[in-house]
């Protein structure tokens, strides 16, 4: 029986899971919603029972359509968003609800963790932000006590996934660099990021290489769901590194910009290079011997489904042909596209969306147009701060679902001013990456064997007037912020 391999992304909109063939091809994939719970501002939370229900629910529905490749599934890999706290007791119980990546409550926390370790942003490839998992920590320590001191493990989102499976407390070192609480250049945990938060290594998760085994499923989850007693489940990434596996982004220098629910510009790099100055995110990568550099936006593909929602229109799609019919270039509104505060390049989670210019002509596909371009201009000042770290990105490729978007990334490349490259199967994601990465550890195979780059579909190239226009509303995008910068905070 061909071996097949199955990818599971716990993302923050939906869990999505797909089975690939021995020739990488896909064979079924499947798509569970996931509710998101906003108690008070700046809180974002969900609960972990929620992801496993949403998994169980997947693989019913991969079983169903692809019975065959399903039963000889001989490696399963795990993605998911990253940072999000899920806080176990010592029986393996869920505590409270997870705090996710674009939860804003720990601000003041990260103030403090700067000032307990003046080295912060160089030992865990960045400087403490909100989104990041250790100032959680520091919240619940000093809002709820009581939780605190019953924590036995800190798991990040996948890892609680991967420990029903399983039964076992493990993480992969992209998804541990996400918490500051990872010595990068070590690849190991720092013991002096978890003094500082009052946690010691008992409570986190044992490190392997995305790449590497983990441990086996468990026997009843096997028997339950139909699959081999020895199926393999791999160390696996967090969404962006499992992103870049996807698409072959594993040499020095592959750069690729996602267009998720977040957005990220996303850099492999052959060494640990850490710019916390400028925000960017310097971590560890899901193979071995590989890093990477990250400008990290909170604000991606879910500003699209929120403008949708706001002048009322179901039909994404539709609606973005509306605008490509209309489109004669850069428009005059000008969109922050900060809805849930921004990480690169400010740091701010207070900021909030913004649309400016607005008079009586503007029309629905104005506003939408507007959209597409504000978060373009972002991912623009995400790229100053790369080069700013000394990391020239000569063309750059576009994955995730707004990169299905013809518009989108013709925008896109004049606002940054670089070809960028679509591919046939960029759409797959992290769950395609992660089942990459469950054939690597099933079966041994080297890194570039496996995580080939995918067929190119088109190349978008910049067009010189839009560079121009871009360049000019980029500047206007800039001052923009900074004008409203402490209104934001008031």
């Amino acid at each position: 029986m061909t071996p097949a391999y199955l990818g599971v992304d716990v993302g923050t909109s939906a869990v999505k899971a797909l089975l690939a063939d021995e020739d990488q091809r896909v064979v079924a994939e499947t798509t569970r919603l996931l509710p998101i719970s906003r108690p008070r501002p700046l809180w974002s939370e969900q609960n972990p029972d929620d992801w496993w229900t949403a998994v169980a629910q997947a693989v019913s529905s991969l079983k169903q359509a692809a019975p065959d490749s399903f039963r000889a599934v001989r490696g399963l890999g795990l993605s998911g968003q990253m940072h999000g706290a899920v806080l176990l007791d010592h029986g393996g119980d869920v505590l409270r609800p997870a705090i996710l990546w674009n939860d804003g409550r720990s601000h003041e926390q990260c103030r403090e963790l700067e000032r307990r370790v003046d080295r912060l942003g160089f030992i865990a490839g960045v400087p403490a932000m909100p989104g990041f998992t250790a100032p959680k920590l520091l919240w619940v320590a000093q809002h709820e006590p009581e939780i605190f001191a019953r924590i036995g493990a800190v798991v990040l989102p996948k890892d609680y996934v991967r420990f029903r499976l399983t039964g076992e407390l493990v993480t992969d070192l992209s998804d541990a660099a996400g918490t500051l609480w990872l010595d990068e250049a070590a690849r190991n945990w720092s013991l002096e990021m978890l003094s500082v938060t009052g946690l010691s290594a008992t409570q986190m998760p044992r490190l392997v290489e995305g790449s590497q085994p983990s441990a086996v499923l468990r026997g009843d989850i096997a028997r339950e769901w139909g699959l081999p007693s020895d199926v393999m489940v791999a160390g696996g990434a967090g969404d962006a590194a499992a992103g870049a596996v996807g698409i072959g982004a594993v040499s020095d220098g592959n750069a690729f910009v996602s267009l998720g629910t977040s957005g990220q510009y996303f850099v492999t790099t052959a060494a640990y290079r850490p710019f916390p100055q400028a925000f960017v995110h310097a971590f560890c990568h899901a193979v071995p011997e590989r890093w990477y550099q990250m400008a990290a936006l909170l604000n991606g593909a879910s500003c699209l489904a929120w403008a949708a929602k706001l002048v009322g229109v179901e039909d994404i799609s539709a609606l973005l042909d509306r605008v490509e019919a209309r489109y004669q270039g850069a428009g005059r509104i000008i969109f922050l596209p900060y809805l849930s505060g921004e990480r690169t390049p400010h740091n701010d989670p207070y900021a909030r969306g913004v649309f400016f210019g607005l008079d009586a002509e503007t029309s629905t596909e104005a506003l939408i147009q507007s959209v597409l371009e504000g978060v373009a201009l972002s991912l623009a000042e995400a790229q100053d701060c790369l080069a700013a770290a000394g990391t020239a990105v000569p063309r750059v490729a576009a994955i995730g679902g707004g990169s299905r978007s013809r518009l989108w990334t013709r925008i896109l490349a004049s606002a940054l001013d670089r070809p960028v490259v679509l591919y046939r199967e960029g759409a797959k994601g992290p769950a395609f990456g992660a089942a990459r990465l469950a054939r690597l550890a099933a079966t041994g195979e080297a890194v570039d064997a496996v995580c080939t780059v995918p067929s190119v579909s088109e190349v978008m190239e910049p067009e010189a007037a839009l560079v121009d226009a871009y360049c000019s509303a980029g500047e206007k995008f800039r001052r923009l912020y900074q004008t409203l910068k402490a209104e934001f905070r008031r």
